[in-house]
């Protein structure tokens, strides 16, 4: 289910990247918060990591990690993420 691992990375204004919290990044995986079951196949494992699985687009996920970032101030307006396949 879990066949990928993402790095999960908060861009500054500066255009450096930092490592999301886990605590946002659990925020987010929680479905009853998010209400889409896209996002059922991630698991929070540490610090700007997350597993989830094939079907879960990472285009999708940006917008959608970004937007609930934004809704609980975790991330500012001049912040965006970077979401990669880690090593």
């Amino acid at each position: 289910m879990f066949a990928r691992k993402l790095r999960i990375e908060r861009i500054d204004p500066a255009g450096v990247a930092h490592p999301c919290s886990i605590r946002w990044i659990d925020s987010f995986a929680m479905r009853n918060f998010t209400n889409d079951a896209i996002f059922d196949d991630t698991l929070p494992i540490a610090d700007g990591l997350l597993e989830a699985g094939n079907r879960v687009p990472l285009d999708r996920l940006k917008t959608s990690m970004e937007d609930w970032f934004r809704r609980k101030n975790y991330i500012g307006s001049e912040e965006h993420l970077l979401i990669s396949e880690a090593a």
